[in-house]
């Protein structure tokens, strides 16, 4: 791949390295299948080297915006901290793979902060924020900052594949559904 114009990130990662962050992000992605999460994972690569990282823990955290990039924007504010790094500077330089395309919030967030790329596995059809619900990632939202370079399709298959593993089987945190009975004509009781 040429140097990618995105950012002011000076990495240009190739295909095999595309890959092989990608693989990272799928580890970590299994790991929340693992432990009852829907199976997202992501990572932020900065400088060559991974910074933070993040994998769903709604069901964990019993919180609905606990979705991998977020839990790994959480991890990257404590690694500038650490290392005493500016948080702006760095993910504007950073790249972002994650298994599944993000999610409208996670979009809308990732944008804000002026991310440099986001890399992801399969789109995500239900709540896509990079152009397969909406283009949180490129659409004219000034107050979201610069468009978001995207790019999809690395381990499309495998994230898939995982997902479909996850929704055949039962999350335990799903509410019960409320049946509703036909009682009378119109009427309907629970």
């Amino acid at each position: 791949m040429d140097n990618l114009e995105f950012g002011a990130c000076h990495y240009s990662p190739d295909q095999e390295q595309h890959e092989f962050w990608m693989e990272q992000a799928m580890i970590l992605a299994k790991d929340a299948l693992n432990s009852g999460e829907v199976p997202v994972g992501c990572i932020f690569v900065y400088d060559e080297h991974i910074v933070a990282k993040g994998r769903n823990q709604v069901n964990m955290k019993k919180n609905a915006t606990r979705h991998a990039e977020l839990v790994a924007i959480d991890m990257l504010m404590e690694w500038c901290q650490m290392k005493n790094v500016g948080f702006n500077h760095v993910i504007k330089r950073s790249i972002l793979y994650v298994t599944v395309e993000p999610c409208i919030m996670c979009c809308g967030a990732l944008r804000h902060l002026q991310l440099g790329l986001v890399v992801y596995g399969c789109s995500n059809d239900r709540f896509g924020g990079c152009g397969s619900v909406l283009n949180v990632h490129a659409d004219d939202l000034t107050s979201l900052g610069p468009p978001m370079k995207c790019i999809g399709g690395y381990f499309g298959d495998e994230a898939v594949s995982l997902l479909k593993h996850f929704y055949h089987g039962e999350n335990p945190n799903t509410p019960c559904p409320k049946i509703k009975k036909k009682v009378h004509g119109d009427k309907i009781a629970s």
